[in-house]
């Protein structure tokens, strides 16, 4: 995520993710790329910093057996953001126990997950909200063989 353009350009770095998947911490430094009219951090940016790590914790944490997708977000702008700003994103096995079981039976789940935007001095900028769709992958059918192509095997 280091090299993503949109964060590249955004000043949006993500210092941590850790190796299972569990916790994120992503910064964003104010510069001349995300500063608005007021000299703040534009209102865009700081959701762009949360937008994909719902998602991206949950997914890994459940596995390739399931769809996760985004379906709603929220976000409440507290206080301007005058300075750099960070968000820590902390996934613990209850909350993917409880979607597992959720969709267990083939269900949709749809919880919501929160963050906060925070500035260096530990004070709140912004309260972001992310809904995400969670189901179990329905098992594909296998296709017959189509006539004159041939598979890998023979």
């Amino acid at each position: 995520m280091r090299w993503w353009p949109p964060f590249r350009a955004a000043g949006i770095r993500v210092p941590h993710i850790a190796d299972d998947w569990s916790a994120a911490r992503v910064r964003m430094r104010l510069g001349r790329l995300n500063r608005n009219y007021f000299g703040t951090q534009f209102g865009g940016s700081l959701y762009s910093m949360c937008d994909p790590f719902w998602a991206m914790l949950v997914l890994h944490r459940l596995g390739p057996g399931y769809v996760v997708w985004d379906k709603a977000a929220e976000i409440e702008y507290v206080a301007p953001g005058r300075g750099d700003v960070f968000v820590e994103f902390a996934l613990d096995e209850e909350r993917v126990e409880e979607i597992r079981r959720a969709t267990a039976d083939g269900d949709k789940a749809l919880p919501w997950f929160d963050c906060v935007v925070r500035a260096e001095d530990g004070s709140t900028v912004a309260l972001v909200r992310k809904q995400l769709y969670v189901r179990r992958k329905r098992p594909t059918a296998v296709q017959p063989s189509q006539p004159g192509r041939t598979s890998p095997d023979s």
